[in-house]
């Protein structure tokens, strides 16, 4: 999930489109290796798991700490991306207790944050549009919402396995090497 904002109607810093290529590079490898380790562990809630299942959204949220070093001060991004970092942090949380009530539980807690995230991700890749490569940031934000959605009804039914937690995440990181790949090296006052 990207969770970074930049003010469409204020200026970005000329370093802040490389920082971001090297971001989503950066979540891009993350997701990929997550994804396969999760997928190996998806059927049991054991160590492993539970390990990736709250080092994901903390991931998410030093990646919003990333992106605030090349936000402007003063810009409201920098709000935005401090509210993200919260819910991050909360979500690692909340899933750590989720996992003690097992699979459904924590499907449930992932959907919400997923949902959270996915309008965030929205909101970002509108606000980001003129850089460039934020086309597939928008895509992703709207698929992540109606799959956060879809895990809080798995969550519901019984049988529910991780398994497409990490369907989710590798296909979120693909999104972001797309941008990555896409975005403008250099950025223009709007």
């Amino acid at each position: 999930m990207d969770t970074s904002f930049v003010d469409a109607t204020s200026t970005t810093p000329a370093g802040a489109p490389t920082a971001l290529r090297k971001l989503y590079l950066v979540r891009f490898g993350f997701a990929a290796v997550w994804a396969a380790l999760l997928f190996a562990t998806a059927d049991t809630l054991g160590p492993l798991s539970v390990t990736l299942l709250v080092l994901y959204p903390l991931f998410d949220a030093a990646c919003a700490i990333v992106d605030l070093r090349s936000a402007r001060e003063g810009d409201r991004a920098v709000k935005r991306l401090y509210v993200n970092l919260a819910l991050s942090v909360l979500a690692g949380i909340s899933l750590a207790a989720a996992a003690a009530s097992g699979i459904p539980a924590v499907l449930q807690v992932w959907g919400v944050w997923a949902v959270t995230a996915g309008i965030t991700q929205l909101v970002v890749g509108v606000a980001r549009r003129r850089m460039g490569g934020q086309g597939a940031m928008i895509a992703s934000g709207g698929i992540s919402t109606l799959a956060g959605a879809s895990f809080v009804v798995q969550g519901g039914k019984s049988g529910a396995t991780l398994t497409n937690l990490a369907g989710y995440a590798f296909l979120g990181g693909v999104f972001f090497l797309v941008s990555a790949l896409r975005l403008k090296p250099a950025v223009q006052k709007v």
